[in-house]
């Protein structure tokens, strides 16, 4: 029986000692298979052999969770397993956060404070004021005083001098017409 293999064993029997003294025994075989895995990805990989060593280690040595270990070959294929899901793991993470995974869907009438707003967004919502403006002054004097100065509707309508009713339903037509507009000016842009 290897020195690995008896340090793996005592891991299995609870021995928090014996985790310490793995990792000096099997880094410099982690940090290759951590290497290898690293190498097979795309560039710009943000992950670190290091990182990813130490990650794998310690899903791979948790006392807590002991696994039996068979011999230091059948810990070395587990390692590449584990160091595999945290490259998939961290993949989907950043595709999810590419695809707006951890953004959070909020209406006009809830996004609040002009704080909130990306540039981008804010500039096409200023163009697109403008235009509403043109074409329905009041609407766009409603969205003004909802979304940039943070009026409810119904602050906004006596600050406009209008019924509620009146308010909601400009606001309703403003909110319908500015999704649309700047739906179709983002997806041309995208273009």
């Amino acid at each position: 029986m290897t020195e690995v293999t008896q340090i793996l064993s005592q891991i299995e029997q609870g021995d928090k000692s014996a985790a310490e003294q793995l990792l000096p025994l099997v880094y410099d075989e982690l940090r290759k298979l951590a290497a290898a895995k690293l190498a097979s990805e795309k560039p710009g990989q943000t992950l670190q052999a290091t990182a990813l060593v130490h990650d794998a280690y310690i899903r791979l040595v948790d006392v807590d969770k002991a696994q039996h270990w068979d011999s230091s070959g059948h810990f070395f294929a587990a390692a590449a397993r584990a160091m595999r899901r945290i490259l998939v793991d961290d993949a989907r993470r950043k595709n999810a956060e590419k695809r707006g995974g951890d953004w959070q869907r909020v209406t006009l009438e809830e996004a609040g404070p002009v704080a909130q707003a990306t540039r981008d967004d804010l500039l096409l919502l200023n163009e697109m004021l403008q235009e509403l403006a043109e074409n329905d002054a009041l609407s766009a004097k409603l969205v003004e005083l909802h979304y940039f100065a943070g009026l409810d509707v119904k602050q906004a309508a006596a600050t406009l001098g209008i019924s509620s009713a009146t308010a909601y339903r400009h606001w309703s037509f403003a909110r319908a017409w500015l999704h649309s507009e700047m739906g179709q000016a983002k997806r041309s842009a995208e273009k």
